[in-house]
């Protein structure tokens, strides 16, 4: 598990695009027979990626989380961005599709991820933040029926924003939060860009009271995505590519500009759980 410190506004200012890259980037995600675990200082959030191909993926604490199971003192949530695949926890088996999802309460001890097929193998991405007690573990289907231990993304919370006219018409699914998905802290969803649309959170915010990290995909190899962060007074920008992810501290603004459509994982830490607590930036004070 690799680890990373909080960061100051203050310093960030002075930062070369390498370190800005050091401190927030995170890249070589979603390797065969790979979990990938990054650490963050900024409200103890995990964000990893697990693609099991030959075999079962198992998830562990490690030392650094000085903890018997990875779920002892956590939750986590987990969407599928690859192939239909299956996790296990403590037993039950959750047959995850291509962009379903899963939330584990704290408390499960055995979670192990599986492909249905080894040549278009699932690709689970993973957020987990410290918790204070047990919700359900439930499989999140974003379309479809659901089953016992099952929930479908309500109408309600796939929400269609902007227009074409200002490049930012997009559908913002939510997957994990209050009156979905019950959680202690963790919220996360997928945002999927329409087609000739390239902007995501324009107008930008910020929210103190929650950090945030975003993964980019369906992005073409000759593709690209601006993500800009700092104070909005401090703008700063990292070169995204597909399937990276970036830590956006609670300070910064996130947002996005592509050199063509795209789809995003949001995955937000916090003490404050309503979705509209935003401190918004208008267009004009930016710099």
């Amino acid at each position: 598990m690799e680890l990373r410190t909080a960061s100051s506004p203050k310093d960030m200012k002075y930062y070369t695009t390498e370190r800005l890259r050091e401190e927030f980037f995170i890249g070589d995600l979603f390797k065969a027979d790979e979990i990938k675990l990054v650490y963050s200082h900024i409200d103890r959030i995990i964000t990893g990626s697990a693609v099991p191909v030959k075999g079962p993926l198992v998830l562990t604490a490690g030392e650094e989380l000085r903890a018997e199971h990875f779920c002892d003192r956590r939750e986590l949530g987990i969407i599928n961005i690859g192939g239909a695949g299956t996790v296990i926890a403590d037993g039950r088996r959750m047959h995850v599709a291509s962009r379903d999802g899963a939330y584990i309460g704290m408390g499960t001890k055995e979670i192990s991820f599986e492909s249905d097929d080894p040549s278009d193998p699932a690709k689970f991405y993973l957020n987990s933040a410290p918790a204070h007690m047990t919700y359900p573990t439930v499989l999140i289907k974003r379309d479809g029926a659901a089953g016992e231990g099952e929930v479908v993304i309500k109408p309600e919370n796939k929400k269609e924003l902007g227009t074409l006219e200002e490049a930012n018409h997009r559908v913002i699914n939510k997957y994990i939060l209050p009156g979905q998905v019950e959680s202690c802290q963790l919220e996360m969803g997928m945002t999927c860009l329409q087609p000739g649309s390239v902007w995501n959170t324009m107008p930008c915010h910020t929210h103190d009271r929650r950090m945030e990290v975003y993964l980019y995909f369906d992005i073409p190899e000759d593709a690209f995505v601006m993500h800009f962060m700092g104070e909005p007074q401090e703008t700063r920008h990292i070169v995204m590519r597909n399937e990276q992810a970036v830590i956006s501290p609670s300070w910064s603004i996130h947002s996005g500009c592509g050199s063509r459509a795209y789809t995003f994982i949001w995955g937000m830490v916090g003490e404050n759980q309503d979705f509209d607590d935003m401190d918004d930036v208008r267009n004009q004070d930016l710099l």
